[in-house]
């Protein structure tokens, strides 16, 4: 049998590899499937595991208070390179652009393992927007033997560079794939979740036009944070018939600014990070969604809502040239201007809800496994 692990270390890296572990340990007499985790972010990775019922055969147990990029990727050099001597795997998978990920791959070339990286290929070329994770992608497109980039972009971001295409394959995006598992059992159960917000936060999502806000990007902690708080705050200050929805990050970065400027305001409302299911059953609820995350911009657009990107520039360029997302960076005017406009002009709404998401259909779990299966 073949040894595969899996390794990560965040809340969206165990999202878009939940559906590709479930495949590959369905086939226990082809594949020996390990999970390990480095547990990068504690607390919303551990949510996820659950939903998806996987259970890490290895936990590094790496999070502490205010750790840097330096301390963190020493520790999980050294912690994945204990758990590769273990097992001696023929492949590991990494996914995205973390710290996890660009780590567990340089560990594995140390030792002459294969790498297949998820959601391979995405680029802005400014190695500090987003930070780290540009250079996190990049380095880790060197390391890897296998690239599943999710769109014709980033495949030829791969192919430019000089990548293999023998060892590039277009999959889709691995979250499309757990989006539409996940919002199926929302849907299912709907009442139940509109119940619940409206007895803990008092959330009535019948009155007014929600937006769902999330925020979290290093690169905009400080002055960045500050405009995108004052924005919020003019918006709901200046429409009455809208309601803003902040689940806010745990990271002190994030919450002194949000908690200083945005708290007691009545149309919004400030809650603690939630779990992946009611943040998806937040998203389906929403008029529109404000993030600097890079998952949201795949996921919403696969539930009709239009998406405004706070940041100055984005790795996934598709969604802006298909029209789902809107790239608006961090000044203040620059984002009250575009939510407004989209409050108000239908239109304008309906081409960015009704447009295609370019980033799949739900089928990139099963086109990973199949290359895996036909070339280890």
């Amino acid at each position: 049998m073949k040894k595969i692990i899996f390794v990560f270390g965040t809340r969206p890296e165990a999202i878009k590899m939940a559906t590709v572990i479930n495949i590959f340990k369905r086939n226990k007499t082809i594949f020996q499937t390990y999970v390990a985790v480095t547990a990068q972010h504690r607390q919303m990775l551990d949510q996820v595991l659950d939903i998806f019922n996987i259970i890490p055969d290895f936990d590094l147990d790496l999070m502490s208070e205010n750790q840097t990029l330096e301390s963190i990727t020493a520790k999980i050099i050294d912690g994945v390179s204990n758990i590769f001597l273990k097992v001696n795997p023929d492949l590991i998978f990494v996914q995205g652009d973390t710290t996890t990920t660009f780590a567990a791959s340089l560990a594995a070339f140390y030792k002459k393992i294969p790498v297949a990286h998820i959601e391979a290929g995405l680029r802005t070329n400014n190695k500090y927007s987003p930070f780290p994770e540009e250079v996190n992608r990049k380095m880790t497109s060197v390391i890897s033997t296998y690239h599943f980039p999710p769109t014709k972009d980033s495949e030829q971001n791969l192919l430019s560079e000089g990548i293999n295409k023998n060892n590039v394959l277009i999959t889709g995006n691995t979250v499309i794939d757990a989006l539409l598992l996940v919002s199926d059992k929302i849907d299912s159960e709907i009442k139940i979740y509109e119940s619940f917000y409206i007895k803990k936060y008092k959330i009535n999502f019948d009155v007014k036009k929600t937006i769902l806000v999330t925020g979290h990007r290093r690169e905009s902690f400080g002055y960045g944070f500050e405009n995108i708080c004052n924005a919020i705050k003019n918006v709901a200050e200046n429409n009455n018939n809208v309601q803003f929805i902040y689940p806010i990050h745990l990271n002190p970065n994030v919450q002194e600014p949000v908690n200083r400027i945005l708290n007691n305001i009545d149309n919004i409302y400030l809650i603690p990070p939630q779990d992946y299911v009611p943040f998806i059953f937040l998203m389906k609820k929403s008029y529109l969604v404000l993030t600097d995350s890079g998952g949201v911009q795949e996921e919403a657009p696969s539930l009709g809502k239009p998406v405004i990107v706070m940041r100055d520039t984005t790795e996934r360029p598709e969604g802006i040239n298909v029209g789902t997302t809107a790239l608006v960076g961090t000044n203040t005017k620059n984002i009250i201007s575009k939510i407004e406009f989209l409050l108000n002009n239908k239109e304008e709404y309906n081409k960015m809800a009704k447009a295609a998401n370019p980033f799949g259909s739900g089928k990139a779990s099963e086109k990973i496994y199949d290359k895996i299966l036909n070339d280890l």
